[in-house]
This record gives structure tokens, sequence and C-alpha cells, in this order.
């Protein structure tokens, strides 16, 4: 088969994946954001690369097999890092959000944006106190609130958010100065510390009717709105990896790889490794695609996001059983791969995702899964 430049593409990711090891480590001690790893990404072109060929991209998650590039490429940034496949995730999710529900010119003007370096954040999460509001004034509109657990928060210079209006809650884009509109916090996350995940207050903010994304309602759409987990899961997965990798690393350098206990651990490793490789390519496609009923590309990515989380806290234990105190001892590797990975799957409502997904396979002839 002919390489191609997605090939390409995955191939200078991979090679930048001993770097993000390295700052990962380094800016978790600082709580830092990993701007070395970014810079190198934002140069091989990460920004860009979910658009449309036709925006400048290269489609990765635009078709069947640019559904398989996303997968490996997000697989590859959470072997590198989880803190930035965070970022990512969110980047994409909220560039694939305004080519699905914005207007023809805020998509340009967006894709442009990403060209020139912008990286966009995904703020959606009101806090408990008060909701975000954009209220009407002759000019556009004014923002009044904020956003809690905002990852990039002081970083991203985009981002997408949502705001309750007189038709309901709708999507909008803004820009952000860097280190701007941070609330102070005492909140101190145990893992993921470089995501910088943060508050931010937009009250007072101008936005211009142009910056609204589709109409009211389109954030929660389905099947968008829960098949998009897959990418989080995908950069879990590359997590799982990492974990795996360097379980495999230690156990070697102690000259244990002998012991039939350890072998017996490793074994199982490489079992929910790959059921979550195999739930996760279904995923992609289902997500990507969208080559089915919508409950059903929600029912399949609810369990393969469920299967991946399975996965990775049953990777953690054997790797902790295995490696004993050490993956405990603040700096090592494992211990920080463990915290970031833990904190990286408490995504919201699990419980109700796959109460979701049993309703609807409650409802299917038992079979195999295609």
């Amino acid at each position: 088969m002919p390489v191609t430049d997605r090939d390409r593409f995955l191939e200078t990711i991979a090679a930048q994946i001993p770097v993000l090891q390295a700052e990962a480590a380094e800016v978790d001690a600082r709580a830092a954001f990993p701007r070395g790893s970014f810079d190198r990404l934002i140069g091989c072109g990460l920004l860009t690369a979910t658009l449309p060929v036709a925006q400048g991209g290269l489609g990765f998650g635009t078709d069947t097999e640019g559904a398989e590039g996303l997968l490996q490429l997000f697989v590859l940034l959470g072997q590198g890092s989880l803190a930035v496949a965070r970022l990512y995730e969110a980047h994409v999710n909220a560039l694939q959000l305004v080519l699905r529900y914005g207007s023809a010119p805020l998509a340009a003007r967006v894709a442009a944006d990403a060209a020139r370096g912008h990286l966009f954040a995904l703020w959606v999460t009101d806090p408990p106190a008060a909701r975000l509001a954009a209220k009407p004034v002759p000019s556009g509109y004014v923002l009044d609130g904020g956003k809690a657990f905002c990852s990039g928060a002081g970083i991203a210079t985009r981002a997408l958010i949502t705001a309750d209006t007189d038709e309901g809650t709708r999507m909008l884009i803004v820009g952000v100065e860097p280190d701007t509109r941070v609330l102070p916090s005492d909140i101190k996350l145990s893992g993921m510390r470089a995501a910088i995940t943060g508050s931010m207050d937009f009250t007072g903010m101008a936005v211009a009717p142009e910056a609204f994304v589709g109409a009211a309602g389109d954030y929660l759409r389905e099947p968008v709105f829960s098949a998009g987990a897959w990418r989080g899961s995908a950069g879990a997965l590359g997590g799982l990896v990492a974990l795996v990798d360097l379980h495999r690393g230690e156990i070697l350098h102690r000259h244990r790889d002998r012991d039939p206990h350890q072998r017996a651990r490793f074994g199982q490793l490489m079992i929910v490794l790959e059921s979550a490789r195999l739930w996760m390519q279904g995923a992609a496609r289902r997500g990507c695609v969208e080559d089915g009923p919508p409950e059903e590309i929600v029912a399949y990515v609810n369990l393969a996001r469920l299967a991946v989380e399975a996965a990775c806290l049953e990777a953690m234990r054997l790797t902790q059983r295995s490696l004993g105190l050490s993956a405990f001892i603040a700096g090592h590797p494992a211990e920080r791969l463990c915290r970031d990975l833990a904190t990286y799957l408490r995504q919201p409502a699990p419980d109700e995702t796959l109460d979701i997904a049993a309703r609807y396979y409650f409802e299917q002839p038992v079979r195999v899964l295609p």
C-alpha cells in the first residue's frame, strides 16, 4: 500500500513520544502546561489534522480510514502524555461541533484560527451556583457567569462554550487572551495536573450573533453528544499502552520476567489491552462514520467507554501488585501514570451510561457485536 500523508503524519507524531513522556514527568511536578510538547506538535500540524482536506487538514475522523487514523493519533498522544491527549481531545471536539452545526463562514474562521496555532477548548460545565447566560443587547450579546472544570484554563485562546439564551442552551465560539478570566481556586487535582484545569469567568464579555454555533439544543443532540466520548477513551487507551510498556520494562529490569506470578499478571495485562483496543476500533468507526441507527451508535460507544475504563483500572491494579511499593513513590513513572490515568477516567455519569447501553441491547436479539 502506498504511504499517505496521514501515514507520514502518524509516524512524525510517534517519533515525538519520548519527548512527550519526558516533559510529562517534568511538568507534573510543577503543575505546568506542557508548552514544549505542544509547540512541537503544533509544528507538526496537529491542530489542523482533523480538518477536512478541503480546509487544509488531513481529514482524520472524516471517513472510515480517517477513523482508524484518528484512533491511532489519540493512542499515540495518550501514550506520550495524557494531559496532551485531554487538551487535544477538547480541541478536536470543538472543531467538529463547529464543522457539523456552525455556519460556513464560522467554520472557515475556526479552521483559519487552528492553522494559526490557536488551541481550542471545550468549556461546557456550569458551576453549581449559576449557569452561564448570553443576554441580548443592542450590539449583540453579553455573557454573564462562568464555567467550571475548564481544561486549558488560561492557556487555550479559543473555546467552544454553552450558554443559556432566550431560545434555550446554545453553543458559541469565544476568544480568550492567555492568562485572563481565570478564577482563583483552591481545588487541586491529584492527577492530570498539566491539563491546567480551572474555572473561567466570562461576565461582561461581548459576543456577536455570528459567534453562535447551530441552534438551541444542538450540543446535546445524539448521536454526536454521546458518540464523541470515544475520543476521550482513545486517549485513555494510549495511557494504558504506556502503563503496560512501563510494567514490562520494570519487570525485565528487575530480572523478574521468569517468575510465573509476574508472567501471569503480564498475561492478564495483555488480555485487557487487546480487549480495550478491539472495543475502540468499533467505537471509532461508529463514532466517525455513524453507519447505523443513532441508538445503536450511542449504546456501542457507551459500552466501549466503560470497557476501556475497566481495562485501565485492572491494569493499574496489576501494575501496582507487580511493582509493589515503588509504584506508590512520588516521582516514580508508574505512580504518576496511574494518578493521571485514574483522574482521566473520571468522566460523567458512568452508571447512567451503562444503563442506557444495556437498555438498548435488552431490546435486541443477542448476537456477537460486529
